[in-house]
């Protein structure tokens, strides 16, 4: 019945840009329609404001990768070395990471516009980035992965062949990081992608917009169009799942059995 439930409305969405507008509200919610109203759906789209949509999903790209590549670049390091450190602080920087995680993106909207208001980033493309790549749910997931899947003989074994805290983490840390890097590049980029209050705060002009907060805009459109935008905006993150599923399936079984 759940699965009925969200399939349905997913189902309409899929079909809705092979109607007409008068045929989406007057048909059977579920009859299919032609492909040649596809293409004038598509073609409403992509002439929105002289091909803007285009430029909306490029920069949706862009933001979600670049913001993404700084949080695997931070987050596998920072859980390997909570999980091998014994520094002053390491319970205190947990706790924090876990307050990070539960407390809602929507209450740092302010204090974050203050902070890059204050270095005269707001507008920018750093200004969606830079708060993008703070993700506290990835260090957490690489904490929780080396902590069950880190053998400790490995590390002896390496600091007794000579490396250093950094040579093992290069020969040891980082090959076994695979799994979880997966696993930490998927919800990142899906949360980048999906972020919608965070650039509709931070960003005026409308040329530097995600496809999230463009979407807003296309509401003027035709209904087949505004569907066909929604199912092409929500088509990458359908492309890293298919590409990342097999990294996702070993990143959340790591660690689960030692042997």
């Amino acid at each position: 019945m759940f699965a009925v439930f969200f399939i349905v409305p997913l189902a309409w969405l899929v079909l809705a840009p092979t109607k007409t507008d008068s045929e989406l509200l007057t048909s059977n919610p579920f009859a299919v329609g032609s492909v040649h109203n596809v293409w004038v759906a598509w073609q409403s789209v992509d002439g929105f404001s002289d091909h803007i949509f285009r430029r909306w999903l490029a920069n949706s790209l862009a933001y979600s990768l670049c913001a993404t590549a700084i949080t695997l670049v931070t987050a596998i390091p920072a859980g390997y070395g909570l999980v091998i450190g014994r520094f002053p602080g390491r319970k205190l920087i947990l706790s924090l990471t876990l307050i990070a995680l539960i407390m809602p993106p929507a209450a740092l909207v302010l204090p974050i516009f203050l902070e890059l208001n204050a270095v005269q980033l707001i507008g920018s493309s750093s200004s969606i980035i830079l708060p993008f790549a703070f993700f506290p749910f990835g260090v957490y997931l690489a904490f929780i992965y080396y902590a069950t899947a880190l053998p400790p003989a490995l590390l002896d074994a390496a600091r007794a062949d000579g490396c250093g805290e950094w040579a093992a983490f290069r020969h040891v840390g980082i090959p076994l990081a695979k799994p979880v890097a997966g696993l930490v590049f998927f919800f990142s980029f899906v949360a980048n992608w999906n972020n919608f209050f965070l650039p509709y705060v931070f960003l005026s002009d409308e040329r530097r917009l995600p496809i999230q907060v463009g979407l807003s805009d296309l509401f003027r459109s035709s209904r087949p169009a505004v569907a066909l935008a929604t199912l092409l905006a929500a088509t990458p993150v359908a492309v890293v799942f298919v590409v990342s599923q097999r990294a996702l399936l070993r990143g959340l079984v790591g660690g689960a059995s030692k042997g």
